[in-house]
């Protein structure tokens, strides 16, 4: 469960926003402080969901049908998401996983990889699993943080690999990443991209 989701006490309705889109959506996590945690462990492979505001209660539990109404989601054409974790409270990030131009979608899951090498990690509010998108259509930058407790090797690593950030203060603005061009259901994740992020090839 992500910093600001829908469960929990800091649930305000702009977890959905880009970063800057008002003066408290700001990096890293969108400005929201720790949150509940999750217990991962390396080598564990996490199968991402994203969530919009129609899915609620008994919906929150599966993905929307493929038959049935369609979800009203803001995917702003698709465009590049990366995954990754951070073990100082978001001062920096490792890659992990990269999907493009489908993603986000509420409608698929989205495997991600813990790295078999990432180390321990149970300091509050500093280990984080960490999703950030760069839309389509749009010049806006997103990022949504879960606080988690990685199970790993002692004297473990993650990847030197870092994220991309645009669209914030500091960084390079007006960017907007190749995208599938809908803001309705896309076609899912691409079985290649899966499998990269599945050997975990970051470093």
């Amino acid at each position: 469960m992500p910093r600001g989701g829908i469960s929990t006490k800091q649930y305000d309705g702009k977890i959905l926003g880009p970063i800057s889109s008002a003066a408290d959506k700001t990096m890293p996590c969108n400005g929201y402080t720790t949150g509940p945690v999750t217990t991962m462990k390396a080598g564990q492979v996490i199968n991402v969901r994203f969530w919009v505001s129609e899915l609620r209660g008994d919906r929150l539990k599966t993905l929307p049908p493929i038959n049935g109404d369609e979800v009203r989601q803001g995917r702003h054409g698709g465009g590049s998401c990366e995954f990754s974790l951070s073990t100082d409270g978001g001062k920096t990030f490792h890659l992990i996983g990269k999907y493009t131009k489908t993603c986000p979608d509420v409608y698929a899951e989205w495997p991600v990889k813990i790295p078999d090498s990432a180390p321990n990690c149970d300091t509050p509010g500093q280990c984080l699993f960490v999703w950030s998108w760069i839309a389509g259509n749009v010049p806006q930058f997103y990022q949504n943080c879960a606080d988690i407790k990685l199970i790993g090797k002692e004297g473990g690593t993650l990847p030197k690999t870092g994220i991309t950030i645009v669209n914030v203060p500091g960084k390079k603005k007006g960017v907007k990443a190749k995208g599938d061009g809908t803001n309705s259901r896309s076609k899912g994740p691409n079985k290649a991209e899966v499998e990269v992020n599945l050997k975990g090839v970051w470093n």
